[in-house]
């Protein structure tokens, strides 16, 4: 898996306005088709706690609120059509599908594959831009460019 910037996508594009007016942030929005009808799988992601949820966690409220906001949104997309949506946290040990995914978990753990030295980093992730990463790992800050990680996924035990 290489992680490049995400691509343009109209359905993400038109809902994510939609999830961050909610004080979350829009993090995969996957289109596929269930016996002929459009099935909408969202994830979202909330900073900081709230509700005695540690920081990040989402939860059913959450889901529910957003997929209240954006069923209007996703009828505009798909006209006439009976849309299956799906509205879920990332999950604890989320799999990075995407270079703009990083931003998202800043301050959390996060476990990197490498391809230069075929090993495993982890650490707090600290920075993320459109080309690297920062993990602060146990006594050392890691800068990591995206073209080196095969795969990435949250860690919470490094947290």
């Amino acid at each position: 898996m290489r992680y490049t910037p995400r691509e343009a996508d109209p359905v993400f594009d038109a809902i994510a306005p939609v999830v961050r007016g909610l004080g979350m942030s829009l993090v995969e929005a996957a289109v596929s088709g269930q016996k002929g009808a459009p099935r909408v799988r969202v994830v979202i992601y909330k900073s900081g706690g709230a509700g005695g949820l540690p920081g990040g966690a989402v939860g059913v409220d959450d889901c529910s609120r957003v997929h209240r906001a954006i069923v209007p949104r996703l009828e505009l997309a798909f006209p006439g059509e009976d849309i299956y949506l799906e509205v879920s946290s990332p999950g604890v040990d989320r799999l990075i599908k995407d270079g703009a995914e990083f931003a998202h978990y800043i301050g959390r753990g996060l476990r990197c594959y490498r391809t230069d030295t075929g090993g495993w980093d982890a650490g707090i992730l600290k920075a993320a831009d459109a080309e690297k990463i920062t993990l602060q790992g146990k006594g050392e800050t890691i800068d990591l460019n995206l073209n080196i990680i095969a795969k990435a996924k949250l860690d919470h035990s490094v947290e």
